[in-house]
């Protein structure tokens, strides 16, 4: 409790000015706004697990718009919803009337009449997923502006085609956790490495969400990929930047063992190239569905000529003292496990399996924190509200 106490007066004597209605990119919120997110994850995950309520809401719902399949962060989402008082209500877009040429805004308008947030996964086309956010965003600035909704919902990336926010902040909470404060993260190695993977299409926005946050802390940033497997290059750009500000580092090389000589963190996950995911893009579009099957057979045998890069206990060796926290957003492919052969071996997945339930674990209070303060037009005082309220959760 007392460590409780300590982060709700750091919590609250933050500048939280400007967080805005939307959470769509890291790198678009200020060092006190990410540090506002994680606290109150925080928080929130503590007055859970000692079984106190965190409900802000009377009543109101949370509606979730998922184009592509999800576990983790659609359960997060309802999770998040649910503790913080709001019903979820998902749109299925085949049902609705989009098929009819409904309009964006005309969708995002009538889903928002009594809705206090919506949350959007959109990653399967590059350069359309984030897009799509923000348009959805405009129409509820509008709606909101010309009075046709009563509040103006919060808006929050549940993963897009160029970033994860809602799984890289999960991560951070868990890295905050295990090496005991942010401020302990400041000269420690990650390295960010593709892994093999039998199957070709996953999106970038993981890698890039951790190379777009872990850069902002002084930490030591390495992203490693076979040659051709690159990331968007703003992105890649940006986390060197922000690298160079905090007095971190960032590089690129083409080892994964090079990556992961002496690490304290290795994030070892596969993803399609960003010349494929263009190229995939354009086919998906046009519904091309023969020569997507080409690129889907093309790409799995080039995948195939990199087998190496697996996380096995060798691997691991090469770390720092060889016991580096090995993290992963799930599903893994496992090798024997999920898959002939895959991005981790089973006994290392095993060992650490532990540490990434609790890595995921945190999403769901991590979504709660970024609804709360984009929501709420003074969260300080709200959050003061609930805890003088002291309510049990049973």
């Amino acid at each position: 409790m007392e460590n409780l106490e300590k982060k709700i007066e750091q919590f609250l004597a933050l500048d939280l000015k400007g967080y805005t209605n939307n959470f769509l990119l890291t790198w678009e919120k200020s060092d006190a706004h990410i540090e506002a997110t994680q606290l109150l994850t925080e928080i929130f995950s503590s007055m859970h697990k000692n079984g106190r309520s965190f409900r802000a809401f009377e009543e109101g719902l949370a509606i979730s718009i998922f184009r592509d399949n999800s576990t983790r962060t659609r359960f997060s989402y309802a999770s998040a919803a649910n503790a913080l008082g709001l019903a979820v209500s998902d749109l299925d877009e085949e049902k609705s009337q989009i098929a009819h040429g409904e309009t964006v805004r005309e969708t995002a308008n009538m889903i928002s009449f009594l809705a206090d947030a919506i949350g959007i996964r959109d990653d399967m086309f590059l350069g359309e997923g984030n897009r799509y956010m923000r348009e959805v965003s405009d129409a509820l600035d509008m709606g909101f502006e010309e009075g046709t909704l009563h509040q103006r919902p919060a808006l929050v990336n549940l993963q897009c085609d160029i970033d994860h926010p809602t799984q890289s902040m999960a991560d951070m909470a868990k890295l905050r956790d295990y090496f005991g404060g942010v401020e302990n993260l400041k000269g420690k190695k990650i390295a960010m490495t593709w892994a093999y993977s039998p199957s070709y299409g996953k999106p970038l926005s993981v890698p890039q969400g951790i190379i777009g946050l872990m850069t902002r802390f002084g930490m030591e940033v390495t992203l490693a990929h076979p040659e051709g497997y690159g990331l968007i290059p703003d992105v890649v750009k940006l986390a060197g930047q922000q690298a160079l500000e905090s007095g971190g580092s960032f590089k690129v090389v083409n080892s994964m063992e090079e990556a992961f000589k002496d690490a304290d963190i290795v994030y070892p996950k596969s993803w399609a190239p960003y010349s494929v995911m263009k190229e995939r893009t354009e086919l998906l579009k046009n519904s091309y569905t023969e020569e997507l099957k080409t690129l889907e057979q093309n790409c799995l045998v080039h995948n195939a000529k990199f087998k190496e890069w697996e996380c096995t206990e060798e691997m691991m060796k090469l770390t720092k003292d060889g016991e580096a926290l090995y993290m992963h957003c799930l599903p893994a492919d496992i090798t024997d496990v999920s898959c002939e052969q895959g991005e981790v071996s089973k006994s290392v997945f095993d060992k650490y399996r532990k540490h990434t339930y609790e890595e995921a674990g945190y999403k769901p209070f991590v979504i709660a924190a970024m609804i709360f303060l984009a929501r709420f037009e003074n969260p300080k005082l709200k959050l003061v509200e609930i805890l003088e309220r002291n309510k049990d959760r049973f």
